[in-house]
């Protein structure tokens, strides 16, 4: 906080992530912390988070903030007021990079794209598109409310009033084909700016997706042609100007989503909002995290905070070998990997070194990793393998 005593860790970015926990609908494949209600006191929650994002300026004080993202649930359904408070109040409890990068996640329904004129006044300089697909029977499949049609508009809206956009779309869907996502991935690619996000369908525990597929009525793409769709996507994509910078994450030079990269490279962020986690080092001390996490339901979540300031469920110290596994889990993501003085900075060992030759050697075999002298990285396989990898690394 300006004018704290607390000691910054110099050089080191910290990321600010709001968490807004509503959503008009659920989505079949979703198993985020989002909810449906039916209405929302929007000064209430205003209110709320305000308060508790006081509570983390103090808990990471002396910093300086180079990333701000609302997330979700669904961010485009706040009040662009309620956006502009928080980003203004981030900026008088932290100095703020000047060029701080503010992204907050849209859906394209016609209702959300009339506010991104208002949104980027309030100071949103970042957009991430939830599309999910160009496709109308996918769409309906996704259990997306927007059409197609709204999609294209939305991005066109984008265009407008943002700066920086990116869009999400979902491959390996039932019934898709690598045939059928080249064509679909083609067409994203002469609508993209500078970012794309495309992730391949994941069925998780605790979602309509889950009961669907345990009786048979979801039949995902067999292995080699989820395997054959990745390896096309990486192509297309590098092809097209956009490297494939973490495993679903493509970026033209200079425009990866730098707080995202903030996770990756087990970086500070803190976390505002029902079920947000935060890691953070609040001194210049022995290599130590502070892991927060906020109680995830919404009634709960601000119950605690007009109660006590704020919602924290859980905070904890990330030491030793958890230190390094996380670390680990993170960077391994990226296309460029682990850099090892940073990784060092963190964790306070080298990540070979501490690994050891017995457990990296057969993987650097298998061409699922590579080591040189500043890094240790996945390759392009191992990225798409990386579970077990991780499996192997960390046993």
């Amino acid at each position: 906080m300006k004018g704290s005593t607390a000691q910054p860790r110099a050089g080191e970015p910290l990321g600010v992530y709001f968490h807004w926990p509503f959503c008009k609908s659920k989505c079949p494949y979703c198993d985020f912390n989002s909810h449906v209600r039916d209405g929302v006191s929007h000064e209430r929650w205003r209110n709320a988070l305000l308060a508790e994002l006081e509570h983390a300026a103090r808990e990471a004080a002396g910093r300086r903030v180079e990333t701000i993202f609302f997330g979700g649930g669904t961010p485009s359904l706040m009040e662009p007021a309620t956006v502009a408070a928080l980003i203004a109040r981030v900026k008088s409890l932290w100095d703020t990079d000047p060029d701080v990068e503010i992204t907050l996640e849209a859906n394209p329904t016609s209702v959300e794209a009339g506010r991104f004129a208002a949104l980027a006044q309030a100071g949103v300089n970042r957009l991430s598109l939830g599309i999910q697909a160009l496709d109308a029977a996918a769409l309906r499949f996704l259990g997306r409310e927007h059409s197609v049609d709204e999609a294209l508009v939305a991005l066109e809206l984008a265009r407008r009033h943002f700066g920086r956009y990116s869009f999400d779309l979902i491959y390996a869907r039932p019934g898709q084909t690598p045939e059928s996502w080249a064509a679909e991935l083609d067409r994203a690619i002469a609508l993209a700016g500078e970012h794309l996000s495309l992730y391949q369908l994941t069925i998780e525990r605790g979602t309509r997706f889950f009961v669907d597929r345990a009786r048979g009525a979801i039949v995902l793409p067999d292995e080699d042609d989820a395997a054959t769709m990745f390896e096309q996507t990486q192509a297309r994509m590098a092809a097209a100007g956009l490297r494939a910078y973490e495993i679903s994450n493509h970026a033209r030079p200079g425009a990866a989503c730098r707080h995202n990269l903030i996770y990756w490279r087990y970086q500070d962020y803190v976390g505002i909002g029902p079920g947000a986690h935060g890691r953070f080092a609040d001194d210049a001390g022995p290599p130590v995290k502070r892991a927060t996490r906020r109680t995830s339901g919404p009634e709960a979540w601000i119950e605690a905070v007009e109660s006590s300031g704020h919602g924290t469920a859980e905070t904890a110290s990330i030491a030793g070998r958890d230190l390094v596994e996380e670390a680990l889990m993170m960077g391994l993501r990226l296309a460029d990997g682990i850099d090892r003085s940073r990784f060092a900075s963190v964790t306070g060992c080298d990540p070979v070194a501490t690994l050891g030759e017995a457990r990296l050697a057969p993987l650097i075999a298998a061409g699922l990793l590579e080591i040189d002298a500043t890094h240790l990285r996945a390759t392009p396989a191992g990225r798409q393998r990386l579970n077990a990898v991780l499996e192997r690394l960390i046993a």
